[in-house]
């Protein structure tokens, strides 16, 4: 039994978004001092060739990365390198500060694994964290930005707002994903309708002098004609990379209470369809993949990079399973590449495509 099996029951007594503040300050905390990150990538990271994967012009040290949501305003990111992942997204950052929606907005959903949350891109905006990125540096492993708009803003101002954390943030990230997915914000119209992500991308395309890698993040409920077209407006743009998926509002075979609150669920039931839209998005087109949806063990990590995806993201695995949660998907990773016979992640990214 590990530490944090100990002190999970305790920390699940708070409610989840207060227990999420209070490790983001510890983390925080721990990341700040030099020494303290060298004791957790000392008993944390997982260091193998095979796990290294090349994208979107970085060397990713291990494929296993933090999805946006558990670091909104980049204030832990040198922790969470420290702890043993092989990237960290921010975000979803907006352009001004905003609340989000009322509290409570996070759920454990115990007998699930999984979380309900509706928190409606709360966040401190954009000049709060580049102030940080500025003075606290960027981590020692890829940092992704992930961009979204107010939740007043209609069909042309987001566009606005998009290019405005684009601009502002961009020099500090490797790569930038436009966040057009989320359940959770106001519905005033279709994020995904295709002369709305065209306008986007055509305006960041203008935008990006310094050719910084642009990745779309999509929804796991679209059904594959929708997912087709969204692939070739990519193409189309040129983009870098799809992030595949965001939460779910499906709620099948719940037995959790918490199942009936409204918002986006992640965590094991969202695992299956997940890696359906990966391995779907893989078979119609050979950018870069990156896998989120119940990843929380080497092997859900690996079966979806079998069924296309080059990295892979997590939080509620994190939440459950805790600070070693990125060592044991990496050991784990190593041992099945070698069972399979595959020398590196790269190689055996789509295995199962035939």
């Amino acid at each position: 039994m590990t530490l944090y099996s100990r002190l999970r029951p305790l920390a699940f007594t708070l409610p989840a978004e207060t227990a999420h503040e209070l490790g983001t300050l510890a983390l925080r905390g721990v990341g700040a001092v030099g020494p303290a990150r060298a004791a957790l990538r000392y008993a944390y990271r997982y260091e193998h060739p095979a796990l290294e994967v090349d994208a979107f012009g970085a060397t990713f040290p291990n494929p296993v990365g933090v999805a946006a949501g558990f670091d909104k305003n980049a204030q832990c990111t040198h922790a969470l390198a420290a702890l043993g992942f092989g990237f960290v997204e921010v975000g979803t950052v907006t352009p001004y500060p905003q609340s989000g929606n009322e509290r409570p907005r996070l759920f454990r959903l115990r007998e699930d694994e999984a979380m309900v949350n509706r928190m409606g891109f709360n966040g401190h905006g954009m000049d709060r964290v580049k102030e940080r990125l500025e003075t606290g540096g960027r981590p020692d492993v890829p940092l992704g930005l992930n961009v979204g708009k107010m939740n007043t803003s209609d069909e042309e101002e987001a566009i606005e707002d998009y290019r405005r954390v684009f601009d502002r943030l961009s020099p500090f990230a490797d790569y930038v994903v436009v966040n057009v997915s989320c359940p959770n914000t106001p519905d005033e119209f279709d994020e995904g309708d295709p002369d709305h992500l065209r306008a986007i991308f055509e305006t960041l395309e203008a935008e990006n002098d310094a050719d910084v890698p642009i990745l779309v993040k999509i929804g796991p409920d679209s059904p594959e004609e929708s997912i087709l077209d969204l692939v070739g407006i990519v193409e189309e743009f040129d983009l870098d990379g799809v992030v595949a998926t965001n939460t779910t509002t499906r709620r099948d075979g719940l037995r959790s209470e918490n199942g009936r609150e409204w918002g986006g669920l992640s965590g094991k039931p969202l695992e299956a369809r997940a890696t359906e839209v990966v391995r779907t998005l893989a078979t119609h087109t050979d950018l870069p993949i990156v896998g989120v949806g119940g990843v929380d063990s080497a092997e859900s990590a690996y079966e979806k990079i079998r069924a296309g995806a080059s990295l892979v993201q997590l939080y509620t695995g994190f939440i459950y399973n805790g600070p070693s949660t990125a060592r044991e998907i990496n050991r784990g990773l190593v041992e099945l590449l070698d069972r399979d016979g595959f020398s590196s992640v790269e190689e055996a990214v789509g295995a199962d495509l035939g």
